[in-house]
Order: C-alpha cells, then structure tokens, then sequence
C-alpha cells in the first residue's frame, strides 16, 4: 500500500505493488553499480562486475516475467473501478513495462547487459587511443543484441523496430513524432545559424576567461551552482566520469562532469546540465517512489529537465549576473584574466557563442540539434541494413561535414565521442533534441506564469522556477503521457516554433 491510499488494496493489485517495490530495490542497487561503474571501478574488475550486473538484470526479468505477474494484471484490469486515478496510472505502467520485458528471452536480457558493461569499459580505452577498430567486434556484438531486442519488442508489441527503441525511453514516442520535428530544424537551422554567426562575426568577440582554472575551485564553483539551484547534497553526490551522467538510486542521486584545468565553462556546464536530472529524480512523488507511477515520465521529459536548467535559465543574462561574481570569487586569483571577462555581457556573449564544432557535450544551443539529426540518421541507417559498423566512421565523416561543415580529425572526436552506443542506448539521442524543445516549451510558460523567476535567477535564486517544476512536471510522475504532460503544463502540445522562436530571441535579436 502507498502512502497515499489508506483503504486496503484489492488483492491483484495489491501483488502488483509487492513486486514492482522489489522490482525497485533491485533498480537501486543496479543504479550504484553502474555508477560505480563508471566512476571508481577499477578495469581488472570489468568480466566481473559484468557477470554481476547480468545476473541481477535477468532476475529482475524473471521477477517481472513471472507467469503470475501475467495473472495478477489481468485480475488488476477486473479492479480497476475501485483504484484511484494515480493507481490507474500505476497499472497502467505496470503493463507496459511488463509487455516491454515479456517480448524478450531472459537469455538475450543476460547478453545485453554483460556485453554494455565490458563495450563501456573497453570504449573508455579505444576513446583515448582513438582505436575504432579494437572497439569494432564488442560495439557490433552491443549493436546486433539491441537490433535483435528491436525486432523481437517491434513484434510483440506492433511497432517498427527503431519505435521500439524510442518506446523503450520514452513511452508512445515514435519515428512519426520525430521525422516532422527533425525536418523543420534541418530546413530552419541552416540559414539561421549563418545568420547568427555573421551577427556575432559584426560584433567584438567576447573575452575567454585565461586558467589554469584548478578543478579544486572548479568543484567548488559547481557544488555552489548546484545549492543554488536546489540540489539535496544530503541525498546526492557529484563525482568524476569520462563522460557525464546521471545515476544512483532513490534518495542517492549521482551526478558526475569531468574537468579541464585549461576550460572551465564546459564542466561546470555539464554540472548544470546533470543538476536538472537531478532536480527531477529528488522532485518526484515521494509516495509513489517504490512503484512505476513514481518515476520519471521518460527521457525526453528528462532532458527537457536539464535543459531547462542548463540552457534556458543557466545561459540567461539574469542567471549570469549571478554567476560572474561566483566565477570572479572562484578564479580571479588564480588566473591572469581581466575583470572584464567577468562582466555578466561578456559572460553571456561567451556561453551564447555560436561556432559548429566537433563535440556534441560541447556544442552550443544553435548547432546541437544537428548532432542529434546526424546520430539519428546513422542509427536507423545501421537498424535498416543500409550501413555496416565497420562503415560508421566515414558515414559520421560524411555527416558532420554536411550538416556541421566541419570534419573530424580522427574518430574520438568522431563516432567514439558518445558512450550510449557501447553502452546499449540504441534510440535515445532523438529524445536530447525532443527535450530542448519541451524545455522552452515550459520555460516560456513557467516565466510567463511567475514573474520572479528571471528576477530570481538575478539573485542565484531557482525557487521560482525549481517551485514551478515540482508542480508541473517533477511532481507528476508518470501520471500522465508525455505529450498529456506538456498539454497541462503548457496549454498546448509539442510546438517547434516555440523552440525557433526562443532562439531568434537569444541569438539575433539578443534581449535574452
């Protein structure tokens, strides 16, 4: 029984909520080893935390595979008139992730997981080494499990195999929602950017903070950012990584960056970035924690929750007003740079610079969604037959000149750049560019509904807005669809030209 409901559960549902809060525990503790994983682990340790982490994932299949689980739901539907709207929505994510897991053998879950777990780890070396090729074998083996589950989740659950994908992150997202998006950036983005690019090439170029930037006070710099915004330092951590995330548990929130003495802008970026996961795994509904109703919406709301943050109050002038007199405490006596870099105008010039480079994490608001167009283009390529792996690095060539104008040197800072792919994340990039959208969506509602939020952000205050979150989003869990969501939050469904329209205010007309 949750918190919530003080009259006895009827039975099959009450089984349900039994197992799904063992189904949670495992979660946890699958969520600090992975972690772990990729933070403190040491290499020697990989072929067995990978036949940990196997074992744990198929138990928790078996659990959920259960043929009484299959029993317990459908006597659960026969319930439903006594259960309250949140249990509704409760069985309702019940039977998704049961029909998700169901579809697929235990011995392809086991595969999966023991083949993410050596291809992370073996990625982080052939990324230093820029060695696609000794990387090729295990990124293959990642990928054919993952097109296999596509097709095997695509049938049961009558959706095409790259919808499979995308369901599996976000649920009822599919290529249908994403083509038409996708088309409009492309055919907008372009001209744009060489619009905004000519603007700023017109203007005096910002100054660059000088380091060395120690990453003592870069932490230091980031934790402070992070208390503002309102992250529970009692209930998470920040921590190192090769590349950043989010993870953990319930009420144990890990979020990582990694430092560069010489640049400071790009992590504590990527800690603002992270906070917003963050925000949103301690913002929601704490009586509904254990069970699947209580869980994030999916990841496009996710992103949308860190760009939120990151880009549209953390790249807000309002926002570096703040922050120019925490970097000037944090680094003005350590480098040699002049007070005028740390003016919140040329602070904001610099984190508003528009310039297509090689570095998804790294771009800027403008070029971004062509990283995301580009990944989605090679994965439907690879789950189509149409591109081999062995071809990825000349394909991602191909891609990046065209729709960046740039070409990597080598494939580090190319096709090896992201670890999603040796990780198993077939299908998620879509929902990074899904989610900028949904995040100017809410902002320009969120600011729209509670004036002090910009005025806030002036003063390294986030309650305004953090407020206006665990309400409309945070709060609501899995209560509501995706696209149900936005709707309540926003008045309307997804709209691009809300996004275009936040960035010809920044970019070119520059009153944001």
């Amino acid at each position: 029984m949750t918190a919530q409901d003080a009259a006895p559960l009827p039975p099959a549902y009450g089984a349900l909520e039994a197992l799904f809060t063992r189904l949670n525990a495992l979660d946890n503790a699958l969520g600090i080893l992975h972690w772990d994983q990729e933070t403190t682990m040491p290499e020697g340790a990989t072929d067995g935390r990978a036949g940990a982490l196997a074992g744990l994932e198929v138990l928790r299949h078996e659990l959920l595979c259960d043929p009484a689980t299959a029993d317990h739901l459908a006597a659960a539907d026969a319930e439903a008139a006594a259960l309250t709207p949140w249990q509704q929505a409760n069985l309702k994510e019940m039977h998704r992730l049961h029909a998700h897991a169901a579809a697929v053998p235990a011995d392809l879950v086991g595969r999966a997981a023991h083949a993410q777990t050596v291809t992370e780890v073996a990625w982080r070396a052939a990324r230093r080494d820029n060695d696609f090729a000794g990387l090729l074998p295990r990124l293959t083996e990642v990928f054919e499990i993952a097109a296999e589950t596509a097709r095997i989740k695509g049938e049961a659950l009558g959706l095409a195999p790259y919808d499979a994908w995308l369901d599996t992150f976000e649920a009822g997202l599919a290529s249908a929602d994403i083509d038409p998006v996708f088309d409009a950036l492309a055919a907008f983005l372009p001209d744009f950017t060489q619009a905004v690019v000519a603007a700023q090439a017109a203007e005096t170029p910002p100054l660059r903070p000088e380091g060395p930037f120690p990453i003592d006070r870069q932490r230091a710099l980031g934790q402070a950012c992070m208390t503002a915004a309102g992250f529970d330092f009692t209930r998470g951590r920040l921590d190192v990584s090769t590349h950043p995330f989010c993870g953990g548990a319930d009420d144990d929130v890990r979020i990582t960056t990694r430092y560069d003495e010489a640049d400071f802008t790009s992590a504590l970026m990527g800690v603002l970035h992270e906070t917003g996961h963050a925000l949103y795994e301690q913002g929601r509904p704490r009586d509904w924690q254990t069970q699947p109703v209580g869980a994030s919406r999916g990841m496009a709301v996710h992103e949308s929750q860190s760009l939120i943050l990151e880009m549209q109050a953390c790249r807000s002038p309002e926002f570096l007003t703040f922050a120019s007199g925490e970097m000037r405490r944090s680094f003005a006596a350590a480098t040699d740079t002049t007070t005028a870099a740390w003016t919140p105008d040329n602070l904001h010039r610099l984190y508003t610079r528009v310039a297509p480079g090689l570095i998804r994490v790294d771009a800027d608001e403008v070029t971004y969604p062509a990283h995301i167009i580009l990944r989605y283009r090679l994965e439907r390529a690879l789950l189509a037959g149409d591109l081999k792996m062995a071809d990825l690095p000349g394909a991602w060539t191909d891609g990046m000149r065209e729709l960046l104008g740039v070409v990597p040197p080598d494939d580090t800072t190319g096709c090896l750049q992201d670890i999603h792919w040796p990780g198993g994340a077939w299908g998620y990039f879509p929902t990074y560019t899904l989610g900028a959208m949904i995040a100017a969506q809410l902002f320009a509602a969120a600011t729209a509904a509670e004036p002090d939020i910009r005025p806030g952000l002036a003063r390294g205050d986030f309650t305004p807005l953090v407020d206006w979150l665990r309400r409309r989003v945070h709060g609501r869990g899995c209560l509501l669809s995706w696209r149900d969501l936005l709707v309540e939050a926003t008045g309307r469904p997804l709209d691009p030209a809300v996004f275009m329209a936040h960035l010809r205010t920044r970019y070119l007309e520059r009153s944001d």
